[in-house]
C-alpha cells in the first residue's frame, strides 16, 4: 500500500482525506476511519508558493458535515473514487481497515457489471454476478456511497432483498429476492471464467514469456549463448528482444533476436543436466513443451505453492499464519495435504510425520493440513500481484521496454516522499533487521546500486529483479514497500542460502548483506585488507576489535577504527566506495562504550596501504610510521602518528622513545621529490556517513542523512505502530530528527555526562545504540 501527500491537479475540484488516528475537536471526537473533504481550491491556496505552508488543514466531515482543523499528519488522500466506496461503509473502524488494506478495495475498483462474485448475506457467502455498480441514494450530498447491486444464483437464490429495485427506484431487473444491494467489504471478487472473453486478444497477438531483467538463451550459428533480456518490444508484427550476450564481457554489445529464438534460462532448468540431449531441442520445440507444461500447472485449481503465504483456521476459530514448506500426499491421506512452516509455536512438530520429515522447521513450528485449508495470506495481497500474469504473458500495454530506474531521494523529495505514516519499508516476522539494512542502503544513496543492474558472473537475476523492481525503485518513487515484497525476497534468501530461517527468525545486519552480496549476486567486495604485508583478504563489512580502552569514554568512529587497525596491523589494500563497520562488542556486555560520536567524515588516509602520508608534524611527505606514538598525545589527541625522516630522528631522540621502532613507508614515485615551493600536497582521503544501524532488545531502526547539512536526519522503525492484533499488520514510519544536530555540535565532555533519558526525541538511539556505520566514498562509487 502506498500513501503520499499528492498535491491536487487544478483548483476546481475537492480532495477527499481519511482520518488514521482519533482527533478531538472541541466537544467532539472523530473517529478514525472518517471522511473528510475540502475544496482543490481551498488546498493550493493553503500551499501557495508566497506564503508558509501549515501543518494543518481545514475540513468538512462528510458524516455530519462539521468544519474542522485537523493536523495533517494523521490525514491520508483518498482519490474521489475510492472515497466513494469507503462512505458505503458505516463501521469507521472495517472503513480505515479496509483502506489500510487495499486488496479488497483496488479489487472493487477493477470491478464491472457482468463480473463474477461471492456475496455476503447474513454471515454466509453465495454466488453472484455483479448488475449495477453506483449510488443507491437520491442525495445531494457532496460524495454518494457507492454500492454494488448483485444478482444472487444458485444456493444465493431467494436469499435476497429485492428484484434489482431500492425503494422504488429500479436498478437491474432479476427475479424476485434475487437481487441485494451490498457496500464492497460484503462483496469477493473471485476470478471470472468469462473475464478473458470480454477482452477478447487479437488472433496474430503472441505469447510474451519474457520480460526485462530475464536470464535467455538462445542459438546463433546452432550454438546455444546466454544473456540478459535488456528490452522487450514490437516492430511491427513481430516480437523482438535486446539481449546483452554473456561471453560478449560488456553491457554495451546488444542482439536483437526474434522472440521465437528466445528462452528464458531458468525454464531449462526444468531438465536434468544429465538430460540436456533431449531438452535443449531447436527453441521452438523447446518452448511449445515449456508451455504444455505451465498449461498443465495452470489448470490445477489450487495457486498455492511452495513458500506461498497462507492464514489457516483452527478448529477453535484460532487463525494462525505461515509458509508452505511442502505440498504433496501422505500415507493413509487420501487428500492433498500442505506442510506449513508457522509464524508462532503453535504447531505440533518441526516438519516430521510418523518418523519422516518432509520439511524442517523449529519445534512446535510446522503443521500438516488439507491444502483446501489454507487461504492466501490477505495482509500480503496486492494488486501488483494479479497483473503478473499479464507482464509475464504478452500484456502489451504493461511489458515494459526497459528495467525502471528510480535515482535516491535526496533533500526536499527525500522529506516529501519518505516522511510519514506507512512510509519505508513494512516490517513482518522478525524481518526488522532487513528492512532496516535496505533502507539505510537504498533509500538516499546510489553507493551500491551496482547490486541492483549489474550482470555479475555469478549473480542470481531473481534475486536482483525483486531486489530493485519490488524494493529499492517502490522505496523511491512512492516511499513505501509492502512486507510481502521483502517476504518475497526471505524466500529466496532462504532458498539461495540453504537455510531455513531467512523468513521467520531474528538476523543481523551482516548476515543479510553477506549473504545478498557474496554468495547470491556474487559482487565484488567491498573491502580488501592487508595485515602485515600477508595475502589480500576480502570482506563485506568491518567488524571492529578491540580491548577494552580505559582512556576512551566517549569515542568516535574515527578512534575506534584506528584503534582497530592499528592492533591487527590492517591496512586498506583500496579506497573504498562503501565502508560499512560494525561496533565493538566486549565480553557479556553488548556495547563495549556507552556513547559513540558518529563520525560524519571519516579520514581513512593513513589507514591506506602504499598510499603517500603526511608528516604530523611539518605536513611534509612522512616516510616512517611509528604504532608506538600511537597514544602519545604530545602530538595530536587522534590520528596515527607518521613522520618525515627529520621529525621523526628529533621525536625519537627523547628518552621516552629511543625504544621505539619505526617502520618504514612506501613512497609513491611521484612524491619522493616536492617542488621547492612546497605545492604539492598529499591529498586526503575522506569518506561520508550516509546511514547508522541501531539496535535495542533485538529490534533494528536505522538513522539515514538525506542532505549535506548537519539536522539533515531521518529515523526509519519498520515496526513503529501496528494495526490490528494478532492478525494485524505493522505500520513502518519515518520521521525527521534534526534534534542529532544539536547532540553532534556538544563538546565532547558535555555530551559525556548528557543522560540517555534527558536527550530529545530519538537522538539517545542514535548515540547509544549504534551497532552498523555506513560510509560512502562518491569519488570510487563512480567506478565500482
Amino acid at each position: 500500500m502506498t500513501m503520499t501527500n499528492l498535491p491536487p491537479s487544478s483548483g476546481d475540484g475537492n480532495c477527499y482525506y481519511i482520518l488514521t488516528e482519533d482527533c478531538s475537536y472541541g466537544s467532539k471526537l472523530f473517529q478514525a476511519g472518517n471522511l473528510c473533504f475540502c475544496s482543490e481550491r481551498s488546498y493550493l491556496r493553503n500551499f501557495s508558493d508566497d506564503r508558509r505552508p501549515t501543518c494543518f488543514l481545514r475540513v468538512i466531515m462528510l458524516d455530519d458535515s462539521s468544519t474542522v482543523t485537523i493536523n495533517m499528519e494523521i490525514l491520508q488522500p483518498v482519490p474521489e473514487k475510492m472515497a466513494s466506496f469507503l462512505l458505503a461503509v458505516s463501521s469507521h473502524c472495517e472503513r480505515l481497515n479496509y483502506f489500510l488494506d487495499r486488496v479488497n478495495l483496488e479489487a472493487a475498483l477493477r470491478a464491472l457489471p457482468g463480473h463474477r462474485v461471492m456475496a455476503k448475506v447474513e454471515h454466509q457467502y453465495f454466488p453472484g454476478i455483479i448488475r449495477y455498480i453506483g449510488s443507491i441514494y437520491r442525495s445531494t450530498a457532496v460524495l454518494s456511497p457507492i454500492f454494488f447491486g448483485v444478482e444472487l444464483q444458485g444456493e444465493g437464490e431467494n436469499k435476497g432483498r429485492s428484484d434489482g429495485s431500492y425503494h422504488g427506484t429500479e436498478y437491474f431487473k432479476c427475479k424476485k429476492n434475487c437481487g441485494i444491494f451490498l457496500p464492497f467489504t460484503k462483496v469477493q471478487f473471485v476470478p471470472d471464467d468469462n473475464y478473458g472473453k470480454q477482452k477478447p486478444k487479437a488472433d496474430t497477438e503472441e505469447v510474451v514469456p519474457v520480460k526485462v531483467g530475464d536470464a535467455v538463451s538462445f542459438y546463433v550459428d546452432e550454438v546455444l549463448t546466454k544473456g540478459i533480456a535488456m528490452a522487450v518490444y514490437r516492430k511491427g508484427t513481430q516480437w523482438l528482444v535486446k539481449v546483452c550476450p554473456e561471453e560478449e564481457g560488456t553491457t554495451d554489445i546488444f542482439r536483437e533476436i526474434p522472440l521465437d529464438s528466445v528462452v528464458k534460462e531458468n525454464l531449462q532448468s526444468l531438465f536434468s543436466p544429465f538430460e540436456s540431449n533431449v531438452g535443449l531441442g531447436p527453441p521452438n520445440q523447446m518452448k511449445q513443451e515449456v508451455s504444455e507444461s505451465s498449461e498443465e500447472c495452470d489448470g490445477g485449481k489450487s495457486a498455492l505453492e511452495v513458500n506461498s503465504m497462507v492464514q489457516i483456521t483452527l478448529d477453535k476459530g484460532t487463525r494462525v499464519s505461515g509458509i508452505i514448506r511442502w505440498l504433496g500426499y501422505l500415507p493413509q491421506i487420501e487428500h492433498k495435504m500442505a506442510g506449513v512452516e508457522l509464524d508462532e509455536d503453535k504447531g505440533i512438530s518441526d516438519g516430521e510425520w510418523l518418523g519422516k520429515y518432509y520439511f524442517h522447521c523449529a519445534p512446535k513450528r510446522g503443521l500438516f493440513v488439507k491444502l483446501q485449508c489454507c487461504q492466501p495470506d490477505v495482509r500480503f495481497q496486492s494488486s501488483h500481484s494479479s497483473y503478473l500474469s499479464l507482464i509475464d504473458y504478452g500484456g502489451q500495454e504493461l511489458l515494459p521496454q526497459a528495467p525502471d530506474s528510480f535515482p535516491p531521494l535526496r533533500n526536499e523529495a527525500a522529506v516529501r516522499v519518505l516522511r510519514g505514516r506507512m512510509k519505508g519499508i513494512q516490517g513482518h516476522c522478525n524481518s526488522c533487521y532487513m528492512d532496516a539494512a535496505l533502507f539505510s542502503l537504498f533509500s538516499c544513496t546510489s553507493v551500491v546500486d551496482s547490486m541492483l543492474f549489474k550482470p555479475f558472473l555469478l549473480c542470481d537475476r531473481n534475486v536482483q529483479s525483486i531486489l530493485r523492481d519490488e524494493i529499492v525503485n517502490p522505496l523511491r518513487r512512492t516511499g513505501f514497500v509492502n512486507a510481502k515484497s521483502v517476504m518475497h525476497l526471505r524466500e529466496q534468501l532462504t532458498d539461495k542460502g540453504q537455510c531455513s530461517s531467512f523468513t521467520n527468525a531474528e538476523k543481523d545486519p551482516e548476515e543479510f548483506l553477506n549473504l545478498i552480496m557474496h554468495q547470491i549476486l556474487g559482487i565484488e567486495p567491498l573491502l580488501k585488507l592487508q595485515s602485515g604485508g600477508q595475502k589480500e583478504q576480502d570482506c563485506y563489512c568491518y567488524q571492529i576489535f578491540m580491548d577494552k580502552q580505559e582512556d576512551l569514554v566517549v569515542p568516535d568512529v574515527q578512534q575506534l577504527l584506528e584503534r582497530s587497525f592499528l592492533s591487527s596491523d590492517l591496512k586498506l589494500v583500496e579506497i573504498p566506495s562503501c565502508f560499512i563497520i560494525q561496533m565493538p562488542r566486549f565480553g557479556k556486555e553488548y556495547k563495549m562504550f556507552s556513547k559513540i560520536i558518529p563520525s560524519l567524515e571519516l579520514d581513512i588516509t593513513d589507514l591506506l596501504l602504499d598510499s603517500p602520508r603526511e608528516c604530523c608534524l611539518c605536513g611534509d611527505v612522512a616516510t616512517l610510521e611509528c604504532s608506538e606514538c600511537f597514544k602519545d598525545k604530545v602530538f595530536a589527541a587522534t590520528g596515527l602518528k607518521q613522520f618525515c625522516s627529520s621529525c621523526s630522528r628529533q621525536v625519537h631522540s627523547h628518552y621516552h622513545r629511543k625504544t621505539h621502532k619505526p617502520r618504514e613507508l612506501h613512497i609513491p614515485e611521484e612524491f619522493h621529490t616536492r617542488s621547492a615551493q612546497g605545492c604539492q600536497q598529499v591529498p586526503r582521503e575522506k569518506m561520508e556517513l550516509f546511514a547508522v544501524l541501531c539496535i535495542e532488545t533485538s529490534h533494528y531502526v536505522s538513522f539515514v542523512k538525506y542532505g549535506p547539512e548537519n539536522d539533515h536526519w531521518m529515523f526509519f522503525d519498520s515496526m513503529a505502530d501496528r494495526h490490528g492484533g494478532e492478525n494485524g499488520f505493522n505500520i513502518p514510519t519515518v520521521t525527521l530528527c534534526p534534534e542529532v544536530a544539536k547532540y553532534l555540535d556538544l563538546p565532547l565532555a558535555a555530551l559525556a555526562l548528557k543522560q540517555p533519558r534527558d536527550m530529545d526525541g530519538v537522538a539517545k538511539r542514535l548515540f547509544c545504540d549504534a551497532y552498523m556505520y555506513m560510509y560512502q566514498s562518491k569519488k570510487m562509487a563512480l567506478y565500482k
